[in-house]
């Protein structure tokens, strides 16, 4: 069966990152031809959040989790970003984004999340991040 618009990433991240590091990686991405569900373009004025997220996350062939101060605080609440978190973890393919913060400071809120291998800012450019999930996508 095909899906309809299917992506090849989601893009999971805190609210308050929508304008700055989750904005450039789903930038970046796209500029290299890489699908992004991304719920600042992809969720429209009056539609249910959740709804359109559960949608996006069945539409995504690789779950993205951009993990930031912002994220982990909001994973901590039990916003919706946990929740598409706990969706994500039940995917296969699934890549944490460390930026502007630690491997360590993401295990201690989400153990499962943190045991995934993945990619750091402290390590790699945004730039050099985005090429690598590019070739991971590629077909």
């Amino acid at each position: 069966m095909s899906v309809p618009d299917l992506r090849d990433v989601f893009l999971c991240h805190a609210w308050d990152d929508r304008k700055g590091a989750a904005q450039e990686l789903h930038d970046l991405l796209e500029s290299l031809n890489v699908s992004v569900w991304f719920s600042e373009k992809d969720v429209a004025l009056g539609t249910s959040l959740l709804r359109e997220i559960d949608k996006g996350l069945a539409k995504s062939r690789v779950g993205i989790v951009l993990v930031t101060p912002a994220l982990l605080s909001r994973v901590r609440g039990e916003g919706i970003a946990d929740k598409e978190l706990s969706a994500l973890l039940a995917r296969d393919l699934l890549v944490p984004i460390v930026h502007d913060t630690t491997y360590d400071a993401l295990r201690e809120v989400s153990p499962l999340l943190g045991s995934r291998s993945g990619l750091s800012t402290a390590e790699d450019t945004m730039a050099n991040i985005a090429a690598k999930l590019a070739e991971l996508v590629a077909p």
